[in-house]
């Protein structure tokens, strides 16, 4: 079964998604650091008003996937209010100073979000051998690999994917992702075989606010406040009706 996801950052985006023939959502925060735990009221709100499935992205801080006993211990919490208030999953990634898959620990969280679904993310992107991160994976008894092939997009690594799904033999899922859109998804699906694909789809809206101050930055320096970006049903819609010529040609 073909199956696919849009990560969203709000409920505009997440309302859009469903809208487009999403199957479910990949819910963040800050996205422009990689996607951060949403706040739990951004749950409840998007679960209250969607009825496709919420993977919940548990990551308490930006930066790498190295995590001290502190921020395993706000992991472990930020599973169980996921749990607690409608997930269908959660997504996460943990690696070693050593850059492999922190089997230990991720095996641990996996269990404690049963029987929730559970994505290991791109973090397996940043290994060092992404093979051997694979197998490791496996292990932990996570469902899924959201994977770009190791390298920057899936397109670039969709011999990779290829070769992913070939050693997976149905122990876990791969879900391709990173710069999927309507336009290379076709390749993409044949030259990988995966059946599961993930996109952000995001396009930057301007702010409606006359009064603005440019000089003013409340972030990071350089980065534009009056623009913001939301995921559109009509570029959903267009994702998945091309997965689904895709597919319907393949059987």
């Amino acid at each position: 079964m073909t199956v696919l996801e849009i990560c969203v950052d709000s409920l505009e985006s997440a309302v859009a998604a469903e809208a487009g023939g999403a199957a479910r959502i990949e819910l963040c925060n800050s996205l422009t650091e990689g996607g951060l735990t949403p706040s739990l009221g951004l749950l409840r709100v998007i679960r209250s008003q969607i009825k496709i499935g919420i993977h919940v992205m548990i990551r308490p801080r930006a930066g790498d996937f190295l995590y001290t006993g502190d921020e395993l211990a706000v992991m472990r919490e930020d599973i169980s209010i996921a749990a607690q208030n409608g997930a269908d999953g959660i997504a996460l990634g943990l690696l070693t100073v050593d850059g492999e898959v922190d089997v230990e620990q991720t095996r641990k969280l996996v269990a404690l979000a049963r029987p929730m679904e559970v994505t290991f993310h791109r973090a397996i992107d940043l290994t060092r051998d992404i093979n051997g991160a694979l197998q490791d994976v496996i292990r932990t008894g996570a469902d899924r690999v959201l994977t770009s092939g190791g390298e920057p997009s899936a397109m670039q690594g969709r011999h990779r994917l290829c070769e992913m799904v070939r050693v997976a033999e149905g122990r876990i899922g791969i879900m391709a992702g990173g710069g999927v859109r309507a336009e290379n998804v076709e390749e993409i699906a044949r030259a990988t075989g995966a059946q599961e694909f993930h996109a952000a789809l995001r396009r930057p809206v301007r702010s409606g606010m006359k009064h603005q101050r440019r000089k003013i930055h409340l972030g990071a320096p350089g980065v534009d406040e009056s623009v913001r970006h939301t995921v559109r049903s009509a570029d959903v819609r267009m994702l998945e009706q091309t997965l689904g010529r895709v597919f319907s040609t393949t059987r």
